[in-house]
């Protein structure tokens, strides 16, 4: 009976759509240890079976998340390899301009249909103030990375950047490819294209043992960390006007906490992932919050997506070879751009606004700024102002619309009472644990991170087990009941 039992759950998990796997669950890591068995058993040496398999489980992957939607991923992906193809195969340039243009209209149509077509209509709507029907839409889960993944290597293969052959099998891999599915982080051909063409590539056990460390540190991060502290974060943006004005602010400061662990998080994992594999990505997150201006904070936070819009679309634009206020313009669209990617949302658009006016304003004071002497505390200056300007940008980030920003703000202006602060680290001292200790590390340098990745890459195996087993325990001691889906997967 309890094999019937068994087996009845495993087709109902397997014929089951819509239901994701998220990495931060048991469900994933048990799925995971099975494929991974297989993957070894097969090896890297038959490349041709080995990337079937992995298309295969990352369309299972894509299946588990999306349901039917996940042709669309599969479709994508011919499609593109073949338009791509075609602009490898035209010599004359305006043949070649004109493929690649279909290749970026075919990658951004879907794009474009589910993520922004209510958008649209009510954004219209509210123009001509009129109250349209919106659409039942349901955004696949990843879209946006897959999508500029093949935009990337599309125009990549146009500038001769990229100039390696690749078979559909090889582009489905790297489209496909399951530890980057959901959010990224989004990968150029050049870095894992080569790497699966390498003949000689093997899995090497330095390698498996740092993925392990980042799968663990990312499992830390976004499943013990910012799931819990997730909690108490919802309820304050979801009614400020509940709360007092220091109880919103350490839900700001909370949240500020949290979606950074939640996508470093991601990320670890996601790489981790890929290092098992013996594969190799970059970093996406670069201690952004030790940035000492805005410009610096985006070239170490979401480093896959801020090289993304750079190489893509501010480039394009003339990037800094055109005049000064041209070369200013183009930074502030390009942060408008990117806002709006995050989401279908004027919050979103406003966010990015903010951002680009921000690092305008920083370019134009940079002459000013240069005089001033580098030292220790210009630095903490420097960064504990560019923290309050983010906390005031995650405000609208995070917020569903204008009112709940500002009645937030409004509380936090006009009731910011310091006797709350005894009571409210009584009645939540894990909540305020998590978060002084969370804070505390944010600092930590990047010497002292990499001696405990060395340090335990260099310890006996048996260490490795125990110390991965604290981890799953305290996963399982610390669940809020349901594992929270990654922020940057509805992106």
């Amino acid at each position: 009976m309890q094999l019937n039992n068994i087996l009845s759950n495993l087709g109902d998990f397997l014929a089951t759509p819509g239901e994701a796997l998220q990495f931060c669950s048991l469900q994933f890591l048990a799925v995971f240890v099975f494929f991974f068995a297989g993957y070894l058993l097969i090896g890297q040496r038959r490349r041709t079976a080995m990337m079937v398999y992995v298309v295969a489980f990352s369309l299972f992957f894509a299946y588990k998340a999306n349901g039917i939607y996940m042709l669309l991923l599969p479709v994508t992906t011919i499609l593109s390899w073949q338009l791509t193809r075609t602009i490898c195969q035209s010599e004359e340039r305006r043949w070649r301009r004109l493929w690649l243009t279909a290749a970026i209209v075919c990658d951004l149509l879907p794009l474009l249909y589910f993520k922004y077509t209510n958008f649209f209509i009510q954004s219209l709507g509210a123009l001509l103030e009129s109250n349209f029907a919106v659409q039942h839409i349901v955004l696949p889960v990843g879209i946006s990375f897959y999508t500029f993944q093949a935009i990337s290597y599309s125009v990549d293969v146009y500038r001769g950047k990229f100039r390696e052959e690749v078979s559909l099998l090889e582009y489905a891999f790297f489209l496909t490819f399951f530890p980057l599915l959901f959010a990224g982080p989004i990968t150029r051909a050049g870095t894992l294209l080569t790497q699966l063409k390498d003949k000689h590539h093997l899995i090497l056990q330095r390698t498996v043992y740092a993925g392990l460390w980042l799968i663990m540190l990312g499992l830390l991060k976004k499943g013990l960390v910012a799931d819990y502290i997730s909690q108490y974060n919802n309820w304050i943006f979801e009614d400020p006007a509940g709360f007092s004005g220091f109880e919103d602010f350490i839900g700001l400061l909370g949240y500020a906490m949290q979606i950074y662990l939640d996508f470093s998080g991601y990320s670890d994992i996601s790489i981790g992932l890929a290092a098992l594999m013996g594969f190799r990505l970059k970093e996406n997150f670069a201690y952004p919050y030790q940035s000492l201006n805005v410009t610096e904070f985006w070239r170490r936070w979401h480093i896959a997506l801020s090289t993304w819009f750079r190489d893509y679309f501010y480039i394009p634009l003339g990037g800094n070879r055109v005049s000064r206020p041209r070369h200013l313009l183009n930074i502030f669209l390009t942060m408008v751009v990117a806002g709006l990617w995050h989401g279908a949302s004027w919050m979103y658009v406003a966010w990015g606004a903010m951002h680009g006016i921000a690092q305008v304003v920083h370019k134009l004071s940079k002459p000013l700024l240069d005089r001033i002497p580098n030292t220790l505390p210009v630095r903490v200056l420097s960064c504990a102002l560019l923290h309050v300007f983010l906390l005031f940008t995650w405000v609208f980030f995070r917020s569903p619309d204008l009112p709940t920003a500002f009645s937030l703000m409004n509380r936090i202006f006009t009731d910011f009472d310091l006797a709350y602060a005894g009571p409210f680290f009584a009645a939540r001292p894990l909540y305020s644990l998590f978060l002084i200790i969370s804070y505390s590390l944010l600092f930590v340098h990047q010497r002292t991170y990499r001696l405990l990745e060395r340090m335990f890459i260099e310890s006996p195996w048996m260490m490795k087990f125990i110390l991965f087993l604290v981890t799953v325990q305290l996963l399982m001691n610390f669940s809020t009941g349901s594992i929270q889906p990654f922020i940057y997967s509805q992106f």
